[in-house]
C-alpha cells in the first residue's frame, strides 16, 4: 500500500543528500581556490625624495635606465634590504596606502608603484633611530610626487601598508642588448604579470636554449657568440609562469638596440 508519509520522508532524505553533495563539492568560485584574490596587507614605513634627486636618471639599482623613457614614470619605489632581495624583486608591483595617522594621511587613497631601486642601509644609525632602511625594517622610498598622492609631505616618515599586485604594462616586454664580442648582456624591462624575473633563457637560430645569469637587477648575461642569429627569449617570473618570444631580435641585431617581445597577461 502506498504511503504518503514514507514517500515524503524518502524524498526529503534525497534532497538533503543532493544539497550536502553540492555545497561540499569544490568549485572554482570557492575562496580557497580563487587565484584572483589579493594578498593581505603588510605593515611598513615610507619616506620620499625630492624631485631634484638624480637617482632616477640611471634607473637606480635595478638598472632600468631613464625611468621616464622606459615607461615607469614617477610611480616607482626604492626598497629596503629585507624587501629588495638582492635585486630579485626588481620589476615587482605594489599597492601602497597610508594608515594610522589622521593628521597626514589622505583618506581612501592608494598608489601602485614598481620596484626600481634599492634603499641602502645606514649602519651608523640603529634600525629604530635613523637607519630607516636597515634590517629588519620594511621600507619604501618614493618620489615626492607619488608620496603626496597618499599623504601630506610634512608627514615625512609615514606608517603605510603594502601588498603585491600584478603589474599592468603597456606594450610588450623590452629587451635591450648590450655587451661586446662574446659577452652578451640583456636588460629586460616593462614586464607584466608578476613583474620580477626568476629565470631567463636565450636562443639563437644555431643554438639550443642557453640559460642566462643575473648580472644585477634585471640585467642578465652570458658568454656566447650569437651574432648574425635571430634571438628568442624564454622568461620565467617569480610566480612560475613562463613566456616564450621567438625571433625577438632579427638576424642583424646590434649592441645598444632594444626590441619588443610578448607580454604576460595581468
Amino acid at each position: 500500500m502506498f504511503s504518503w508519509t514514507s514517500f515524503i520522508l524518502t524524498f526529503s532524505s534525497f534532497l538533503l543528500t543532493v544539497t550536502a553533495h553540492y555545497y561540499n563539492s569544490p568549485t572554482s568560485d570557492s575562496p580557497s581556490s580563487s587565484s584572483s584574490s589579493l594578498p593581505e596587507w603588510k605593515s611598513a614605513r615610507a619616506t620620499y625624495y625630492a624631485e631634484a634627486d638624480p637617482r632616477d636618471a640611471v634607473g637606480g639599482a635595478c638598472g632600468y635606465g631613464d625611468l621616464e623613457r622606459g615607461g615607469y614614470g614617477k610611480a616607482t619605489a626604492g626598497l629596503s634590504t629585507v624587501l629588495f632581495e638582492k635585486g630579485q624583486i626588481c620589476g615587482a608591483c605594489y599597492e601602497v596606502r597610508c594608515v594610522e595617522d589622521l593628521r597626514w594621511c589622505i583618506p581612501g587613497t592608494s598608489i601602485i608603484v614598481t620596484a626600481t631601486n634599492f634603499c641602502a642601509p645606514n649602519y651608523g644609525f640603529p634600525a629604530d633611530g635613523g637607519g630607516k632602511c636597515n634590517p629588519p625594517n620594511p621600507h619604501f622610498v618614493l618620489p615626492i610626487e607619488i608620496f603626496e598622492k597618499i599623504a601630506i609631505w610634512k608627514a615625512s616618515n609615514m606608517p603605510i601598508q603594502y601588498r603585491r599586485i600584478k603589474c599592468r604594462k603597456e606594450g610588450g616586454m623590452r629587451f635591450t642588448i648590450n655587451g661586446n664580442g662574446i659577452f652578451l648582456s640583456v636588460l629586460i624591462s616593462n614586464v607584466g604579470g608578476a613583474g620580477d624575473l626568476m629565470a631567463v633563457k636565450i636562443k639563437g637560430s644555431r643554438t639550443g636554449w642557453l640559460p642566462m645569469n643575473r648580472n644585477w637587477g634585471q640585467n642578465w648575461h652570458l658568454n656566447a657568440d650569437l651574432k648574425n642569429q635571430p634571438l628568442s627569449f624564454e622568461i620565467t617570473t617569480s610566480d612560475g609562469l613562463t613566456l616564450t618570444s621567438y625571433n625577438v631580435a632579427p638576424k642583424d641585431w646590434d649592441f645598444g638596440q632594444s626590441f619588443e617581445g610578448k607580454q604576460f597577461e595581468s
